[in-house]
């Protein structure tokens, strides 16, 4: 499903990011990929929804190179990945469900679908009740699994998340973790950056570690270090 050949990033400042990656994330795994921070790990996000290209090596999502798609193809390709940030990206003069309903219209789904959609997955986070309050009423928790749900709503078969518990208390980011597992359950592919140590070792899921841009390790049921 996700797919990196020989993948060689360097910024225009000439920082090296990542040297020679390469794996592959088969539909249905979830992935943590760790590190240090500036190790390489949200280029490395970057590189799958095609924010960076790469400098030498080849990068495939579904088969298809993604530097070799035309503009109108990488708004398909978005479209079919679930992305969250650290920092949420909740437009703030919106409620909970417009946020969540943004990236409904603007495919053009009709209001019926879109109240059908939303209202399914803010229950799967157990929103529903909040629909109504603005990111600025809502917990950091709250924020972070609102911007979930808004990632869900496309019913995306991959979710990217980078750092999406950084700014979380451990109870918080438990619960953000255990979301992420009910829907990689149903058959969604996980990749997740962190630097989170207690979740990865316990969660004992495939783990590639990333240090001075390369990949230092890539196994499965593995653990932070």
């Amino acid at each position: 499903m996700i797919e990196f050949r020989n993948v060689t990033k360097y910024y225009n400042n000439g920082v090296l990011a990542l040297e020679d990656i390469s794996f592959k994330i088969e539909k249905g795994e979830f992935t943590f990929v760790v590190g240090p921070t500036g190790m390489g790990k949200s280029t490395l996000l970057k590189l799958i929804y095609r924010e960076e290209l790469p400098t030498k090596g080849e990068v495939f999502v579904g088969g298809v190179n993604v530097a070799r798609l035309k503009p109108h193809q990488v708004a398909l390709l978005r479209r079919r990945l679930g992305i969250v940030f650290q920092d949420f990206k909740l437009l703030p003069n919106r409620t909970v469900y417009e946020n969540v309903a943004f990236a409904l219209e603007v495919i053009g789904l009709t209001r019926k679908e879109i109240r059908t959609r939303v209202g399914r997955v803010l229950d799967i986070v157990g929103l529903l009740h909040k629909s109504n309050c603005y990111p600025m009423e809502l917990s950091g928790g709250e924020q972070q699994r609102t911007s979930i749900a808004r990632a869900l709503v496309n019913n995306p078969p991959i979710f990217i998340a980078d750092e999406p518990t950084g700014n979380l208390d451990m109870a918080t980011s438990w619960e953000i973790i255990d979301f992420l597992k009910r829907i990689n359950i149903r058959g969604t592919t996980i990749i997740m950056a962190t630097h989170n140590k207690e979740i990865v070792d316990s969660m004992r899921q495939r783990v590639i570690a990333l240090y001075k841009g390369r990949v230092a390790k890539d196994e499965y049921n593995g653990s932070y270090e």
